[in-house]
């Protein structure tokens, strides 16, 4: 038996019932295990996968909270450090009913590659709760939040960790979260990333994961001899990542003809007017089927199947594993050739596997959607300098920094005789930088 299968067996046992956390913890040896093989001795020597799968330290709370009926609530909140072998925890806080460890272990799994393909010093976390926003008042989501923050605060540091937003925790969320951590440790210092513009936020945050999700699809075209322009895309979600991919894809030339919430997708052939789903899913916070009440020639669909509309490229942005084997066929059947992930883990193990082996160019989150956190790590970078940069400024290093990831994904999959396969060069490129991080500084 490999190392790389010993360790992937020993992941599921010690972790009973979390398959999310299996499927990734899977899905990054078996893409590693051509490298690991080659320095089999001196990974095992160090006990590199043994330490790389075993989070650094779990902390498990409760949130007490009252109601706007003045009835006593209580959620779990949660905090995974990962691995800081590169710099202090970084990864978002996510707040919603699904939440539970295995959903987190994966996520700040995949963020110390994510993480390490930015370039920038930053190590993997994730955290959150199954407290959901959807419904609540400002002063119930404040509530918690400050219940959640009294307890995360002990834990969290501008050289320690620093959490961002991420499903149901948005600029609303944050500032509450922001101002419970500055009253109860009198610090005003960037431990919270994805703050607003007036107090130490970072232009171009909101807009970054989508824009880079973009950006780096346009790397994969160039280098392929293709480009956006003209092309049809599906765009699925309609959260941040979501609406900006459609803003920065149609910047580019692109034809954006679906989107999609949790209820059902929309269809509107002659292109998505991004004013009016601004509109709904910024302003009033309700369901993208409306769209379709306000758009002559627009469609809206109930439940699953967006895939099942033509396109040249599709783009996950939703949540984890929406896409299965029965979607990328039919994407497959209609044309596409390119899928890249804007959400973690949106597309299951056999869906990646079926893309791939089918001629379509498959880019990862931990690549695709670094953008995101790459933006953070320069909000963080500004907070220290006590600066801002322009808008220009961050969307320019946001730009060169997917370049880069794609160059770095595209040169680990070649060293390794494996062209075009960016999953296996994600995950070998960023590995190679945390395992030597975590040699250097021994047995910790």
């Amino acid at each position: 038996m490999s190392y790389t299968e010993e360790i992937y067996e020993r992941v599921v046992a010690q972790n009973p019932s979390e398959p999310e956390f299996h499927q990734a913890v899977k899905e990054v040896l078996d893409s590693l295990k051509v490298a690991i093989d080659r320095n089999e001795e001196k990974y095992r020597s160090y006990a590199i996968l043994e330490r790389l799968v075993e989070p650094e330290r779990i902390i498990s709370f409760r949130v007490p909270w009252i109601d706007d009926k003045g009835n006593v609530q209580v959620n779990k909140g949660y905090r995974v450090q990962f691995n800081s072998a590169i710099g202090p925890y970084k990864g978002g806080l996510r707040f919603h009913p699904s939440v539970n460890q295995s959903i987190l272990k994966f996520l700040g799994f995949e963020q110390i590659f994510k993480n390490s393909l930015t370039g920038l010093p930053i190590g993997g976390g994730k955290g959150g709760s199954n407290f959901d926003p959807k419904g609540k008042s400002d002063r119930e989501v404040m509530a918690f939040c400050q219940s959640f923050m009294t307890e995360l605060c002990k834990h969290i540091g501008a050289d320690t960790d620093v959490p961002a937003g991420d499903i149901g925790v948005g600029g609303r969320e944050i500032g509450y979260l922001y101002g419970q951590y500055k009253r109860i440790r009198n610090l005003s210092e960037g431990v919270l990333t994805g703050k607003g513009l007036t107090y130490g936020g970072s232009l171009i945050r909101t807009q970054a994961t989508g824009y880079g999700v973009v950006y780096i699809l346009n790397e994969l075209m160039q280098a392929h001899d293709d480009s956006l322009n003209g092309k049809t895309v599906i765009v699925t979600g309609s959260g941040n990542v979501a609406i900006y991919a459609v803003e920065k894809a149609t910047q580019l030339g692109a034809k954006v003809v679906a989107m999609c919430d949790s209820n059902g997708f929309i269809h509107d052939p002659d292109g998505i007017k991004l004013d009016i789903i601004k509109d709904i899913k910024e302003v009033r916070r309700a369901r993208i089927k409306e769209y379709a009440d306000q758009v002559e020639g627009a469609t809206y669909t109930e439940g699953l199947g967006i895939w099942n509309i033509k396109c040249d490229v599709y783009l996950p942005c939703a949540t984890q594993n929406e896409l299965g084997l029965e979607g990328v066929k039919a994407l497959i059947s209609n044309g596409c050739k390119y899928i890249v992930e804007g959400a973690n883990m949106p597309t299951t193990l056999e869906a990646t596997e079926y893309a791939m082996e089918n001629g379509v160019l498959f880019l990862p989150g931990k690549a695709a959607n670094a953008g995101g956190v790459a933006t953070s790590a320069l909000e963080m970078s500004q907070n220290s300098q006590r600066f801002s940069w322009t808008a220009e400024e961050v969307d320019a290093k946001l730009h060169q920094i997917m370049k880069d990831i794609y160059a770095k994904i595209d040169d680990a999959a070649k060293r390794y005789d494996m062209k075009d396969n960016f999953v296996v060069g994600a995950n070998i490129s960023a590995f190679e930088k945390v395992a030597d991080a975590m040699i250097a500084q021994g047995i910790v």
